[in-house]
């Protein structure tokens, strides 16, 4: 049996996955490109970018795909605005924001007709996002990589949310295999997204460094630190990881990337450094199972295999 469809606003993905958009340019047209050609949905990476930097990377996936992309935004960057009007007005087919909650957002999004997609960890924001006009959910669990809502697991969110709304329900946190996929529409879920997985694919804009150091991890080399965004943040324990779990990093240069700051570290030019390659003094964002990832693949050979996997189990 095939899998359903995804739809969000008039936006169908033929495969209902979404590949998560992994800041900063580990998610670039590439890759997101890569997805939408085989049926699911890319999302560019859009936390840290200029406008003019968005533009290209919108424009230049437009050209290796017709399929569905979009971006997604930290909702506590100073730019988050700027960056989902660039957006809009460079013809994003959809926006999702995360890393905290944004009601304007969704304004933006009805002026122009474009889906907004706010990723959620609680009843309570599912249904204030589907009152606000939001056109679907990402439902993130504690099995996620990045900046958490949450110490809950999605398996264990899913249902409530289901019950809550009527919105599409996209599950994310650990979802790594066909069994995975199927488990999570068994629950009532609409879709799922990936990071993980794509992170540590041969699209992914990640220095072949920063992949195989993914490849290394242990289930105990997982960490979860203080972000300066004001939320925990799950990633492997690097030498600047244990400083910054250790105590604050202060930052000799401040970006003034973040609407409030903690100033522990600077968060963006620690991202940077990994997605560069620079695993010692970099912060690698992780998943809690991507040790379990055991080889770098295609898109294609991804979304093949958790396709096939999931339809025949979900036959059964």
């Amino acid at each position: 049996m095939k899998l359903p469809e995804l739809k969000i606003g008039n936006k169908i993905a033929r495969v209902p996955i979404v590949q998560g958009g992994m800041a900063i340019r580990l998610s670039t047209a590439r890759l997101a490109a890569a997805v939408a050609n085989e049926g699911g949905i890319g999302l560019i990476a859009a936390s840290g970018m200029s406008h003019p930097e968005l533009r290209y990377e919108i424009k230049l996936a437009r050209s290796l795909t017709d399929g569905i992309i979009g971006i997604n935004i930290m909702v506590a960057a100073t730019d988050f605005a700027g960056i989902v009007k660039t957006a809009i007005d460079a013809g994003i087919d959809l926006i999702v924001a995360g890393a905290g909650f944004s009601r304007d957002i969704f304004g933006y999004g009805k002026e122009s007709g474009t889906p907004i997609v706010p990723i959620v960890s609680s009843v309570k924001l599912a249904k204030i996002s589907e009152k606000l006009g939001a056109s679907a959910i990402v439902v993130e669990g504690k099995e996620a990589g990045g900046h958490l809502g949450t110490d809950v697991s999605v398996r264990e969110l899913i249902e409530p949310i289901r019950a809550a709304v009527k919105l599409p329900v996209i599950a994310a946190g650990g979802v790594l295999s066909g069994k995975d996929i199927v488990d999570m529409f068994k629950m009532g879920a609409n879709g799922v997204q990936l990071g993980s997985r794509f992170a540590a694919s041969k699209e992914s804009n990640a220095a072949p460094s920063l992949k195989e150091y993914y490849l290394k991890a242990h289930a105990d080399d997982v960490v979860v630190i203080h972000s300066p965004v004001g939320l925990p943040g799950r990633a492997v324990r690097t030498p600047f990881s244990k400083k910054i779990l250790a105590g604050p990093v202060p930052p000799k240069v401040c970006d003034s990337c973040l609407k409030a700051c903690n100033h522990r570290f600077c968060i963006i030019r620690a991202l940077t450094r990994a997605q560069q390659g620079d695993v010692e003094t970099g912060l690698v964002f992780t998943g809690e199972y991507m040790p379990r990832i055991e080889k770098i693949l295609s898109v294609k050979e991804i979304m093949s295999g958790l396709v096939t996997e999931a339809e025949k189990i979900y036959s059964n």
